[in-house]
């Protein structure tokens, strides 16, 4: 069917309508694609309009399975996306972190969905190519087969397997060695909180791992260290001396943020970024705070997200 041949009119209009409904129906999915491979919900919006602009263009009685069909157009669009990422995380001032949402309790129910979007993994993926990130999370978040993957990235299925062998791998190797429960992150997180609201540098030290480190994204709009802060005492200095500095009033409010517990931190009441963290062994050996505002606005109300 040619575009001259599609139906005009009312016909047109009702087929419209319901690729809208199709596409609102795997709205949260799709999203949940393009984030896991971007990292930005604001360039995962964007993608999700290319998506549905395509969409509602499409035959439909030419798709056989929509749900594929349409995560394989997100996946296109986020590939060609999360190049031009790329070359902007290359100008970005200091180091680069994911986007923080709030998220509704049933991400982190789902164990595997959790992990693969906490800021310690999400930044193993930053580590991979494009499309090793995204054969990686198209195999190991989502459980699409090779052939399903292969149309998505343009690649056979035979080089779809070499490429998912090779990012798993490598992903393997730099992903935390060990997975603590939720209560354990929640029982450190809240020994910092208290020990920032208090300004207590003992209090931080009893929960920092000696070889802590700590990322702070500004995005060269808030004030944050232009490279990672290593050890305990160092991070405590820049913790006191920087958000926590004397007349500055510091409150944290624990919640869930990528599926994970987090820390919402305020300064004289105004939100001042958003504070993951990643424990072994009852002691936080990772800190990821996020203070760019343009990062900051989906931290007020959960954004849904699903595998399904």
């Amino acid at each position: 069917m040619t575009p001259d041949d599609r139906p005009t009119g009312p016909s047109r209009g009702r087929a419209a309508d319901v690729a809208t409904d199709i596409f609102i129906a795997h709205r949260d999915l799709l999203f949940t694609v393009a984030y896991e491979m971007l990292g930005s919900a604001a360039d995962a919006e964007d993608v999700l309009q290319d998506v549905w602009l395509r969409w509602v263009e499409v035959d439909l009685d030419q798709v056989r399975e929509r749900r594929a069909y349409l995560v394989r157009m997100t996946t296109r669009q986020t590939l060609n996306r999360l190049r031009t990422l790329s070359r902007r995380k290359e100008s970005y001032v200091g180091p680069w972190l994911p986007e923080p949402m709030l998220t509704a309790p049933d991400v982190a129910d789902d164990v595997e969905l959790a992990e693969s979007m906490s800021m310690a993994l999400m930044l193993v993926l930053e580590t991979l190519t494009p499309t090793e990130r995204a054969v990686f999370v198209l195999r190991e978040v989502f459980d699409l087969d090779y052939a399903e993957i292969a149309d998505a990235v343009d690649k056979t299925p035979t080089a779809v397997r070499q490429i998912a062998y090779r990012a798993r791998k490598h992903v393997d190797a730099r992903r935390p060695r060990e997975v603590v429960s939720p209560s354990q992150t929640r029982a450190a997180l809240e020994s910092f909180r208290q020990a920032i609201e208090t300004g207590d540098p003992q209090g931080l030290l009893d929960v920092l791992a000696p070889h802590v480190v700590l990322v702070s994204d500004g995005g060269g709009v808030k004030r944050a260290a232009l490279h990672p802060v290593t050890g305990a005492e160092k991070v405590v200095r820049y913790i006191i001396g920087g958000p926590g500095k004397h007349g500055v009033e510091l409150t944290g409010e624990t919640t869930v943020v990528n599926g994970n517990p987090a820390l919402i931190v305020r300064a004289d009441g105004v939100i001042d970024g958003v504070i993951a963290v990643h424990v072994e062994a009852a002691r936080i050996i990772g800190l990821y705070y996020v203070r760019n505002p343009e990062k900051l606005t989906r931290v007020a109300a959960e954004v849904p997200l699903t595998r399904r």
